[in-house]
């Protein structure tokens, strides 16, 4: 079973993940916010080899604790090109909040290619993009190396009974519509969804009873 650790903090109470291989103990770092603290303290404790910084857009509350994670894992920072625009002004998006960010932030080592994998261990993420929420955000699917992913760590996508809001900057509702039905779905009803906010939840639970999702399918 691959180990998958979550921990959120205020003020935003977004997801961070750590998400790792259980035999070889490689694994990733997922949108280090402001919990990288805890998440850091989780890698050392469950002795995890960090070889990837995931992010799966660059708002700023995703990418507090990208700065703090470098200087701890010296590993490389991955994000879609389309956000960069937005990483490149986090400073200015946490003033917004009256907020500040361990900054500048490191430079981001690599841009998501389309088809690409990222492997950890026996494990391997594959990356798609699913602007909307913003234009760079994308969706992570994590599976055993070759084999069909039902661990789908989605960013501001889709939520537990909501979707992303699309009132940002780079924010369109029928793109975001659009990747969910054109993306998301497609991996079936028992995949399991792990937002950036809130409780994890299914594919299958959400056309049922998402209302933003009906009548979409």
């Amino acid at each position: 079973m691959i180990i998958i650790e979550t921990q959120a903090v205020g003020p935003f109470f977004k997801n961070g993940f750590v998400v790792a291989c259980p035999r070889t103990r490689d694994g990733v770092l997922i949108d280090p916010g402001d919990e990288v603290d805890g998440l850091l303290e989780f890698i050392a404790h469950e002795d995890v080899r960090i070889l990837h910084i995931l992010l799966t857009h660059a708002h700023v509350d995703h990418v507090t604790g990208v700065g703090a994670a470098k200087r701890a894992l010296g590993v490389p920072v991955h994000l879609h090109r389309d956000d960069l625009f937005l990483y490149d002004r986090a400073l200015e998006q946490a003033a917004v909040f009256g907020l500040t960010v361990d900054g500048p932030l490191p430079p981001i080592d690599a841009f998501y290619q389309t088809g690409e994998s990222i492997p950890f261990g026996d494990f391997e993420v594959r990356p798609h993009h699913t602007p909307g929420h913003c234009p760079g955000g994308v969706c992570l699917e994590i599976a055993r190396t070759g084999e069909p992913g039902l661990d789908l760590f989605v960013g501001d996508t889709l939520f537990a009974g909501s979707i992303g809001r699309t009132d940002l900057p780079g924010g369109d509702y029928a793109t975001l519509i659009g990747s969910i039905r054109s993306v998301l779905f497609p991996f079936g009803d028992d995949a399991r969804v792990y937002p950036g906010h809130g409780p994890d939840t299914t594919i299958g639970r959400e056309k049922r009873t998402n209302p933003f999702l009906q009548n979409i399918q």
